[in-house]
């Protein structure tokens, strides 16, 4: 079996292996993580799962005899209702949200009338009158739970039925337990009936759980978002001159696309005719329209502004660089950090513990003499109170609620264990070239070209691929200029490109070492005229900046690049940094461990192909949006644009994060100190229970989203 990996796509192949990608809905908890990736692991033929659970979603290495079947009854097995994942538009799938609102809404609706009714019943009601009102809430109450209560009755039933429990057994035993009890009292004339309390502990539970869900899909709008920018075909020119509308799922490198005015480009591509300026704000961030021509690459989503083009299909679908940006945000997962291994060993002994407190306080209160009735509704309360919604959402509500913040700022995090480790960084170790600077060198002496030679420049730029060359033409496009009528053009790699203007010989190449007195520089011959032009990799615009704000965070910065020292001293110099020159793959890796060894947890920040080792060792690492494909699939997050400060704004919202998380831990273990005590004592009630439950859940989702503004 062979299949592509993408963003899109359920399989990919590895090797004599396969990936496959599953959702998983029904996913609520830390103890869900470690039943599915635990039982996985067992089965035969699969060599690793890793839950994604942000997306709700499961990624399957397995032998590529495996089918899908086969791995959809393992994880049923294990309690879950999986589907495989086989088109991007799961990513926008708001079913679940939507199912747990009009839950939601049905579970308030009653527990408001239910409530009014309980007021005459506390108030004094007795007799026929409050006999009546308990069949009132009975009849309210009855059909909303059985409604309200199907995520957590299908849950709790898959897993019991499958030999296993999780956090929904002990909750839908106490909801199920309360309104047998309170039926039972409402049948015999009892004083005391709690639907008002097995409602309302379904109304918050359904509170907090649709607070994740919405949260979780605002989480995966990114991709969404990204996705919908692209156009939905295109109007391809064929062989014979005659043009066809493709679907972009249809489209093929080698098609030539006919691109008008204000339509956005379906596939990734190289203008081949006409020139126009285009919106690169999804990619780059960056709202000035950027003036394409002849050979310039252009991205599919990105918005043609003023004029046709043709453009050649380079590539489509999950191949373009909108997917593979969709690629990263699909793979935000929620890794092994340490405060999520911890909220994994409190939910795995979660369940036996609940079960036995309450059989105990059962146990207990009847051998104390207080009755059945009595010792049930004790056992029920500690049930529902004990239930550690809290503890399993601390980690990923912080997590998600940081990554929503630092995505609306360009910074894509693609691991959720990297907020914890860039919290803990305390040196940054940057590359060079495509980090410090723009890796997109800029002539400085365009002022010495007259009209006549910048357009014989212009002409003869735009037929090379070299970057100089390109950097030339773009600079000569921002002005405006004119290509002059060059023919007989031809490209001598290494050397230039040459033609005839006006039947004079011209050329575009490398000028001799003498005349350059730089690395950076071409020669431009015409008119008898040879003319030296310069280029400078310019700095990012806040590169200083950037690296003050990390000296006040206490973090020390240094550059290791493979470049040369006359090339790195003038950037070492303007950013007041030591650097390293000259340096292989093995000598970065080299350096980051000898600051390891030194205490020092680094975070390392490049962008080449050569960076792709030491992104991979660095206690944390960040590329920019540029990089090579290696060192994006290195790094722990990528940044748009062409400003620095996502690397310093990464770095505080990381630290705030683990703040929340330490806080949120403390919530819920708090929560569990005092109230857990009361209710075996018999000093809370099934509804106190439900309402001091579901309020620690939304006080710690509320502390969560105190995230949000924590990448201003």
């Amino acid at each position: 079996m062979t299949v592509t990996a993408s963003a899109s796509s359920a399989q990919s192949q590895s090797g004599a292996q396969s990936q496959t990608l599953f959702a998983i809905p029904g996913m609520h908890c830390a103890g869900c993580i470690s039943k599915i990736e635990n039982g996985l692991s067992q089965v035969p033929g699969i060599t690793e799962a890793r839950v994604n659970f942000t997306a709700k979603r499961v990624t399957i290495v397995h032998d590529d005899a495996l089918t899908v079947p086969d791995m959809t009854a393992a994880i049923a097995r294990i309690g879950f209702e999986a589907q495989p994942l086989l088109d991007a538009a799961a990513t926008t799938d708001r079913g679940e949200s939507r199912a747990l609102m009009k839950a939601l809404a049905v579970a308030g609706f009653a527990a408001m009338n239910i409530m009014l009714l309980s007021v005459s019943v506390w108030s004094g009601a007795d007799g026929g009158t409050r006999d009546l009102f308990h069949w009132l809430s009975a009849v309210i109450a009855l059909p909303a739970i059985a409604y309200s209560g199907r995520p957590f009755f299908r849950s709790a039933w898959k897993a019991l039925s499958n030999g296993r429990t999780n956090m929904d057994v002990p909750i839908s035993i106490g909801v199920v337990l309360t309104t047998a009890l309170s039926l039972f009292e409402t049948f015999v004339h009892g004083p005391h009936a709690y639907f008002d309390g097995a409602v309302m502990l379904l109304f918050f539970l359904l509170g907090g759980r649709t607070l994740d869900s919405v949260m979780r899909d605002r989480a995966r709008d990114g991709v969404a978002a990204l996705l919908k920018h692209t156009a939905p075909g295109a109007l391809v020119v064929e062989k014979g001159g005659a043009s066809r509308w493709v679907d972009a799922a249809d489209l093929q490198r080698g098609m030539v696309m006919l691109v008008a005015a204000g339509e956005r480009l379906a596939a990734d591509g190289i203008i081949v005719k006409g020139e126009a300026r285009f919106d690169l704000s999804l990619l780059t961030g960056e709202s000035a329209p950027v003036s394409m021509g002849m050979d310039a690459e252009v991205h599919a989503g990105t918005l043609n502004i003023d004029a046709p083009i043709e453009v050649r299909v380079t590539a489509t679908g999950t191949g373009t660089a909108i997917a593979d940006i969709a690629r990263m945000m699909e793979e935000a997962s929620q890794s092994k950090s340490r405060y999520v291994r911890i909220a994994d060993r409190a939910a795995r002994i979660y369940a036996p513990a609940v079960h036995t407190l309450a059989a105990l306080s059962f146990t207990g209160w009847m051998l104390a003499g207080a009755g059945w009735h009595e010792s049930l509704l004790i056992a029920v309360a500690v049930l529902i109170i004990t239930c550690p919604c809290a503890l399993g959402l601390a980690v990923p509500a912080s997590q998600i609620v940081a990554a929503g913040a630092l995505m609306k700022k360009g910074i894509l995090v693609k691991d959720g264990s990297a907020l914890e480790r860039l919290s803990e960084v305390n040196c940054a170790l940057f590359d060079k070239t495509g980090t410090l600077t723009l890796g997109r060198p800029e002539v400085t002496n365009l002022d010495l070209l007259n009209p006549d030679q910048a357009g014989i420049a212009l002409a003869l730029a735009r037929a090379s691929r070299h970057p100089l060359s390109q950097s030339l033409r773009r600079a000569l496009e921002a002005r405006h200029v004119r290509a002059a009528e060059v023919a007989a053009l031809s490209e001598m790699p290494g050397f230039g490109v040459a033609g005839r203007w006006q039947g004079e010989a011209v050329s575009l190449g490398r000028p001799d070492a003498k005349a350059a007195g730089s690395a950076l520089a071409v020669a431009l011959k015409a008119g008898g005229q040879s003319i030296v032009l310069s280029f400078e990799d310019a700095l990012r615009p806040d590169a200083a900046a950037v690296i003050d704000q990390l000296r006040a965070l206490g973090i020390k910065s240094a550059i290791i690049s493979g470049d040369r020292a006359a090339a790195v001293a003038p950037v070492a110099r303007a950013l007041g940094l030591a650097a390293e020159t000259g340096m292989q793959p093995q000598d970065k890796l080299a350096a980051i461990a000898r600051q390891t060894a030194q205490g020092g947890k680094v975070l390392m920040v490049g962008d080449g192909l050569n960076d792709g080792p030491a992104l991979a060792a660095g206690h944390a690492s960040l590329a920019p949006a540029s990089a090579s494909d290696a060192g994006q699939s290195a790094a722990d997050a990528v940044f748009l644009g062409d400003s620095l400060n996502p690397v310093a704004t990464a770095i505080r919202v990381a630290r705030a994060t683990q703040r929340i998380v330490r806080q949120n831990f403390v919530i819920a273990i708090g929560y569990n100190a005092v109230a857990v005590p009361l209710a075996i004592a018999g000093l809370v009630t099934p509804l106190i229970a439900a309402l001091a439950m579901s309020g620690s859940s939304l006080i710690v989702v509320a502390n969560a989203l105190r995230l949000k503004g924590a990448a201003k």
